[in-house]
């Protein structure tokens, strides 16, 4: 039975989320949410002594590259204000 996972009609209209300001503005003020926290669980483990924070501040340092750089190529400028 080939039946089609998408019963819907198509509409023929394109949907193009990188054109809807509610979406871009949701998308970069979560991002800058989250790089926030990261930026805050990094300075909390540099004050300890857990044995293994390099490495945990290694990676959330790499996600927020990842994420500020996600940002930067839809053009929302990480950490400024979208209106």
């Amino acid at each position: 039975m080939d039946t089609p996972l998408d019963t819907r009609p198509e509409t023929g209209l394109p949907l193009l989320l990188d054109q809807h300001d509610s979406v871009r503005y949701h998308v970069r003020r979560r991002l800058n949410d989250e790089v926030t926290r990261l930026e805050r669980r990094i300075d909390t483990l540099r004050a300890t002594n857990a044995p293994h924070a390099g490495i945990i501040i290694a990676t959330y340092e790499r996600l927020i590259e990842r994420k500020k750089g996600f940002m930067t190529r839809w053009g929302m400028e990480p950490g400024k204000s979208f209106y």
